[in-house]
Protein backbone atom coordinates (compact mmCIF):
# COMPACT_ATOMS: atom_id res chain seq x y z
CA UNK A 1 0.00 0.00 0.00
CA UNK A 2 1.12 3.38 -0.93
CA UNK A 3 0.16 7.10 0.21
CA UNK A 4 0.12 10.04 -1.69
CA UNK A 5 1.22 13.38 -0.67
CA UNK A 6 0.74 16.52 -2.74
CA UNK A 7 2.83 19.73 -1.90
CA UNK A 8 2.36 23.06 -3.44
CA UNK A 9 3.07 27.08 -2.79
CA UNK A 10 0.59 26.69 -0.33
CA UNK A 11 1.85 22.82 1.82
CA UNK A 12 5.42 23.75 1.77
CA UNK A 13 8.22 21.07 1.78
CA UNK A 14 11.20 21.52 4.63
CA UNK A 15 14.68 21.76 3.39
CA UNK A 16 15.83 18.31 5.03
CA UNK A 17 12.28 17.29 2.58
CA UNK A 18 13.89 19.23 -0.75
CA UNK A 19 17.21 18.03 0.15
CA UNK A 20 16.05 14.05 -0.34
CA UNK A 21 13.50 14.74 -2.58
CA UNK A 22 16.51 15.93 -5.26
CA UNK A 23 18.65 13.10 -4.31
CA UNK A 24 16.32 10.45 -4.70
CA UNK A 25 15.29 12.43 -8.21
CA UNK A 26 19.37 12.41 -9.01
CA UNK A 27 19.80 8.76 -8.46
CA UNK A 28 16.59 7.63 -9.77
CA UNK A 29 16.11 9.41 -12.95
CA UNK A 30 19.48 7.85 -13.97
CA UNK A 31 20.16 8.16 -17.08
CA UNK A 32 17.54 10.59 -18.05
CA UNK A 33 17.94 13.01 -15.50
CA UNK A 34 19.50 16.43 -14.89
CA UNK A 35 22.21 18.16 -12.19
CA UNK A 36 21.17 18.98 -8.90
CA UNK A 37 21.05 22.38 -9.54
CA UNK A 38 18.30 22.08 -11.75
CA UNK A 39 16.11 19.52 -9.67
CA UNK A 40 16.11 22.09 -7.15
CA UNK A 41 15.33 24.87 -9.48
CA UNK A 42 12.16 22.99 -10.30
CA UNK A 43 11.20 22.02 -6.56
CA UNK A 44 11.73 25.84 -6.32
CA UNK A 45 9.17 26.34 -9.01
CA UNK A 46 6.80 24.39 -7.89
CA UNK A 47 7.07 25.44 -4.34
CA UNK A 48 6.57 29.18 -5.92
CA UNK A 49 10.04 29.84 -4.03
CA UNK A 50 11.58 31.82 -7.41
CA UNK A 51 9.38 33.78 -9.70
CA UNK A 52 7.10 31.17 -11.43
CA UNK A 53 3.39 30.36 -11.48
CA UNK A 54 3.94 27.37 -9.01
CA UNK A 55 2.89 24.03 -9.37
CA UNK A 56 2.67 20.28 -7.19
CA UNK A 57 5.47 18.04 -5.60
CA UNK A 58 3.70 14.93 -5.53
CA UNK A 59 5.32 11.86 -3.45
CA UNK A 60 4.42 8.35 -3.43
CA UNK A 61 5.65 6.65 -0.03
CA UNK A 62 5.43 2.70 1.49
CA UNK A 63 5.87 3.73 4.95
CA UNK A 64 8.09 6.17 5.38
CA UNK A 65 10.24 5.07 2.05
CA UNK A 66 10.13 7.61 -0.80
CA UNK A 67 9.35 4.97 -3.53
CA UNK A 68 8.34 7.60 -6.52
CA UNK A 69 8.02 11.58 -7.27
CA UNK A 70 6.65 14.13 -9.20
CA UNK A 71 7.55 17.39 -9.90
CA UNK A 72 5.19 19.24 -11.76
CA UNK A 73 5.70 22.83 -12.57
CA UNK A 74 2.83 25.80 -13.56
CA UNK A 75 3.50 27.37 -17.36
CA UNK A 76 1.01 30.31 -17.14
CA UNK A 77 0.09 29.70 -19.89
CA UNK A 78 -2.87 27.86 -21.94
CA UNK A 79 -3.86 26.31 -25.36
CA UNK A 80 -0.70 26.55 -27.39
CA UNK A 81 1.41 26.10 -24.96
CA UNK A 82 -0.16 23.34 -21.79
CA UNK A 83 -1.08 24.66 -18.30
CA UNK A 84 1.42 22.65 -16.37
CA UNK A 85 4.99 20.46 -17.65
CA UNK A 86 6.09 17.09 -15.83
CA UNK A 87 9.25 18.01 -15.52
CA UNK A 88 10.27 14.99 -13.73
CA UNK A 89 8.97 11.58 -12.50
CA UNK A 90 10.80 8.78 -11.19
CA UNK A 91 10.11 5.43 -9.00
CA UNK A 92 12.92 3.86 -7.07
CA UNK A 93 14.63 1.51 -8.80
CA UNK A 94 13.50 -1.05 -6.05
CA UNK A 95 10.10 -0.84 -6.80
CA UNK A 96 9.63 -0.91 -10.34
CA UNK A 97 7.34 -2.72 -12.14
CA UNK A 98 4.66 -2.10 -9.29
CA UNK A 99 2.28 0.46 -10.74
CA UNK A 100 3.93 2.99 -8.35
CA UNK A 101 4.40 5.40 -11.98
CA UNK A 102 1.03 4.16 -12.79
CA UNK A 103 -0.32 5.70 -9.30
CA UNK A 104 1.89 8.97 -9.83
CA UNK A 105 0.50 9.90 -13.03
CA UNK A 106 -3.15 9.68 -12.45
CA UNK A 107 -2.83 11.57 -9.35
CA UNK A 108 -0.89 14.49 -11.81
CA UNK A 109 -4.12 14.10 -13.84
CA UNK A 110 -6.74 14.42 -11.18
CA UNK A 111 -4.65 17.90 -9.69
CA UNK A 112 -3.28 19.76 -12.41
CA UNK A 113 -6.46 21.57 -13.83
CA UNK A 114 -5.18 21.93 -17.34
CA UNK A 115 -3.28 20.14 -19.82
CA UNK A 116 -0.08 18.55 -19.38
CA UNK A 117 3.11 18.31 -21.39
CA UNK A 118 5.98 15.88 -20.60
CA UNK A 119 9.39 15.51 -22.76
CA UNK A 120 10.94 11.77 -23.15
CA UNK A 121 13.55 10.38 -24.27
CA UNK A 122 12.24 7.88 -27.34
CA UNK A 123 14.23 5.27 -26.16
CA UNK A 124 12.72 5.65 -22.08
CA UNK A 125 11.01 3.13 -20.93
CA UNK A 126 8.44 5.34 -19.35
CA UNK A 127 7.08 6.10 -23.13
CA UNK A 128 4.94 3.15 -22.98
CA UNK A 129 3.17 4.22 -19.66
CA UNK A 130 2.73 7.46 -20.72
CA UNK A 131 1.15 6.73 -24.12
CA UNK A 132 -1.09 4.05 -22.39
CA UNK A 133 -2.54 6.61 -20.16
CA UNK A 134 -3.23 9.17 -23.29
CA UNK A 135 -0.02 10.90 -23.83
CA UNK A 136 0.38 11.50 -27.08
CA UNK A 137 3.29 13.01 -29.50
CA UNK A 138 2.14 16.13 -30.96
CA UNK A 139 5.23 17.94 -31.78
CA UNK A 140 8.80 17.17 -32.18
CA UNK A 141 10.97 19.78 -29.81
CA UNK A 142 13.66 21.78 -30.85
CA UNK A 143 15.80 23.52 -29.23
CA UNK A 144 18.42 26.22 -29.58
CA UNK A 145 20.58 26.62 -26.95
CA UNK A 146 22.89 29.82 -25.80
Amino acid sequence: MYTITVFSQEKKLSQKSKDEITNFLHKNLEEYGDSKVDIKRAIGYAQGENKSFGGSIIIAKSGNEIVGIVVLNKTGMAGYIPENILVYIATSSLHRGKGIGKLLMNKTIEISNGDIALHVEANNPALYLYEKIGFTNKYLEMRYIH
